[in-house]
């Protein structure tokens, strides 16, 4: 962990650390009495509460009104995160799961985040999150509208990261099979290595002028794809009941609390895409410790950014109680985004490409394939 200014000696930093521990495993006020008799130092009480003090009034520790122990303080936990956390060695049988369930047959990167997500709450007993990279500045690879009816079909969008969207488009009046084949030419002609940000509603006055296609036909596909692009879920988050097990979700109005920041989207998206209000950062994550002011109060997020293979899978992380258990968590996050970036998960992620039958196989055996047949691997 990144080390912070150094203002407090061995033995406040002893202290701190055993009542973080004492209150993060009992929630519950610790008294100078409890760290006596439960850890065996070789000081007197006189002294771990002029400790206990000082802690206080350097602003590491608290003092509730209903009891005479203390509790940790926002900075406590920051001093506590960046100076006196080790790591937790995960169990055998955990390793096993983790690895179980990443396996090295996920192809896609959107499953691969989903799956990393769910394991982690499974793991950690949390909220886990995840944050899809901004798709505006992905690279179209390929667009291929296939027909499905007389007046429906389907558009699936590859990006060059790996990624795959697909939507359902319908119409007023017939379009043949000319038609979405005249498309699916002029679509790739025109946006085929470009940013996904370029297909907007504009386009569609563009394509009328160019094109020997209906209104009625054009329309509703630049519509729907705009729509597409501008909604596309951003954040996942798995095991948001898991919170409820803590003791300090039965207070009705944590629970609301909690509830109303999983529903805000755009809050968590701009909170964990921009960096903005981070409590601080350590060399692997972002740490969020929840106050007024950035609307976590009594809630913490650890977040990382995740990249494999050098491409932007977004965000990866918990939300919890502040008073959460920072070894376990951290040990996870960092477990599960070292088997993300292993090589040979690298390797197995690969770049689907769409075939002209409307297929999908990905790249690198199409380039072994058409090599067999003596043919062109540069497609």
């Amino acid at each position: 962990m990144k080390k912070s200014r150094d203002e407090l000696d061995n033995r406040k930093k002893k202290i701190l650390e055993l009542i973080i521990n004492e209150y993060i495993t009992r929630i519950e006020p610790v008294s100078s009495n409890t760290i006596i008799t439960r850890y065996n130092l070789d000081i007197s009480s006189a002294t771990v509460r002029n400790d206990m003090m000082a802690l206080e009034k350097l602003g590491y520790l608290e003092k509730t009104h209903l009891s005479s122990g203390r509790i940790p303080s926002n900075k406590g936990y920051e001093f506590y995160i960046s100076n006196l956390l080790d790591d937790k060695n995960l169990d055998i049988d955990e390793i096993k799961y983790i690895n179980s369930k990443l396996k090295d047959n996920i192809f896609e990167i959107e499953e691969l985040t989903k799956i990393a997500t769910n394991t982690i709450s499974e793991v950690t007993h949390y909220t886990a999150i995840s944050i899809a990279p901004t798709i505006d500045n992905q690279i179209i690879q390929e667009i291929k509208f296939m027909l499905l009816g007389n007046r429906m079909l389907m558009a699936v969008i590859l990006t060059e990261d790996g990624m795959i969207k697909e939507t359902i488009i319908k119409f007023n009046d017939d379009i043949s099979q000319e038609q979405v084949d005249v498309l699916t030419v002029f679509f790739n002609n025109k946006l085929r290595g470009r940013p996904l940000s370029l297909i907007n509603v504009p386009l569609e006055k563009y394509i009328i002028d160019e094109m020997n296609v209906k209104a009625s036909v054009i329309k509703p596909i630049a519509k729907k794809l705009t729509q597409f692009i501008n909604n596309s879920d951003k954040l996942y988050y798995k095991g948001a009941d898991r919170l409820l097990d803590n003791p300090e979700f039965r207070s009705n109005e944590l629970a609301k609390k909690f509830y109303g920041i999983l529903d805000n989207e755009e809050m968590i998206v701009n909170l964990l895409s921009s960096g903005i209000d981070s409590s601080f950062e350590t060399e692997d994550f972002k740490i969020y410790i929840g106050n007024s002011e950035n609307g976590l109060k009594d809630l913490s997020i650890i977040a990382f950014k995740n990249e494999v293979n050098g491409k932007d899978m977004g965000t990866i992380g918990i939300i919890g109680p502040t008073r959460m258990n920072y070894s376990k968590v951290i040990s996870v996050l960092k477990y599960i985004n070292k088997k993300l970036n292993e090589g040979e998960k690298i390797e197995n992620i690969k770049i689907p490409l769409m075939l002209g039958n409307g297929n999908i196989r990905f790249l690198e055996d199409h380039k072994k394939n058409n090599k067999r047949r003596g043919g062109n691997t540069n497609e």
